[in-house]
């Protein structure tokens, strides 16, 4: 028989109970449902799990249990993990750049729909059914997002129309995408972008079958829930004015903002040093904290006992490093922890579902694999 992973009620009576000396991650899948639910309330249209940011087992499956069946993948390893946790699911291959083997795993795998950002990748496609839909990626230099992905991917506007012309004359069904960047607070960029989109497909005389307007959407980073609905709504309003009746399908591809509150990540202090102003936890930027480094530091971090109780002094800022030999394993200096953290005691780290796991590395022997099912996650909810 199969054995089933234990259920605790949340990351402080695990804490408490198990003591680990390693990072963990604790992941609650009513969050994760909840989350999903709202995308697929809130957008109008196909909303896809763009799998980079979490593509662990018990995420995909969720999504799936979820009604959530269809999955942005970059490579073939993404590929197969969602057809484990879904045999049926739809996938979107929109990964622009592809090797001879991967465009022949994508056609074993069955994707749906490729994008393209340049002709002689396109030429690499000419072995994909023509019932499928190729997706030229177009960029724009648009803010609002903390990095931009348009220095590495997407066409020009002059590019992507002859690129969507030559789509169609290819005889696949032709789509555009675009990307506005991660973390992307400011709905303006994706209006700029929807309205771009309308000028590239009337300059082509291509009418298109489906727009997708990428993920970017933003996770909650200092305390604040992101307003989801005012992106959606805003998408809503450009997409009727931008195309009136004649608007394609909408398509979003979330990864960070699907996954990231379901997850809390704990490091246990290792030690302290110069009267507590530097810490050294057991994880670091070559583990699960790697998106902090690119990210800034996030606003809300809590520190509990090995009992699992909360520390509620007053905080201060620290230095922190992880716990590999490599003078780089640090945070941006700053994070605030209570004065009366101790050695032994675990920093709950709200929030850290994306890019966490997914990221880290096994440098030095420390790295994070171990996940933790919970019903809450209480350590976020109590800071």
């Amino acid at each position: 028989m199969q054995q089933i992973s234990p259920l605790w009620l949340d990351p402080e009576t695990h804490l408490a109970r198990r003591q680990p000396d390693h990072p963990i991650l604790y992941f609650a899948p009513q969050v994760l449902h909840q989350t999903a639910k709202r995308f697929m309330a809130g957008f109008d249209g196909l909303v896809t799990y763009a799998v980079k940011a979490n593509p662990h087992p018990a995420v995909l499956s969720n999504l799936v249990a979820a009604g959530l069946n269809a999955f942005d993948v970059a490579s073939p390893g993404e590929m197969a993990a969602v057809r484990a946790a879904s045999p049926d699911a739809v996938l979107h291959y929109n990964n622009p750049m592809r090797s001879e083997a991967e465009i022949a795993a994508g056609i074993a795998y069955d994707v749906t729909s490729w994008s393209v950002d340049e002709l002689s990748e396109l030429e690499k496609l000419d072995a994909v059914p023509r019932d499928r839909e190729i997706a030229v990626r177009f960029a724009l230099p648009v803010g609002g997002a903390a990095y931009d992905f348009g220095s590495k991917f997407g066409a020009a506007p002059q590019e992507a129309i002859a690129l969507l012309q030559q789509v169609a004359a290819e005889g696949w069904t032709p789509a555009l995408c675009f990307h506005p960047g991660t973390q992307c607070e400011d709905a303006a960029a994706w209006v700029e972008y929807i309205h771009a989109a309308k000028r590239i497909i009337d300059e082509a005389g291509v009418p298109v079958a489906r727009l997708n307007v990428g993920g970017g959407f933003a996770a909650n980073r200092d305390g604040i829930a992101p307003d989801l609905e005012a992106v959606f709504t805003a998408i809503r309003a450009a997409t009727a004015a931008a195309f009136g009746r004649d608007a394609p399908q909408l398509i979003c591809e979330p990864g960070r903002a699907m996954v990231s509150e379901a997850f809390t990540l704990a490091a246990r202090i290792k030690g302290l040093r110069r009267d507590g102003e530097v810490v050294f936890l057991n994880d670091g930027i070559y583990g699960g904290l790697v998106d902090i480094r690119d990210m800034g530091l996030p606003g809300r971090v809590a520190v509990v006992s090995a009992q699992g109780e909360h520390r509620c002094a007053p905080v201060r800022p620290r230095v922190i490093f992880g716990p590999t030999c490599d003078s780089l394993d640090r945070l941006p200096d700053g994070l605030a922890l209570p004065t009366d953290s101790q050695m032994g005691d675990y920093v709950l780290f709200p929030g850290l579902g994306a890019y966490s796991s997914a990221m880290s590395t096994q440098f030095n022997g420390y790295g994070l694999s171990d996940v933790a099912t919970v019903i809450e996650l209480s350590g976020q909810a109590r800071h």
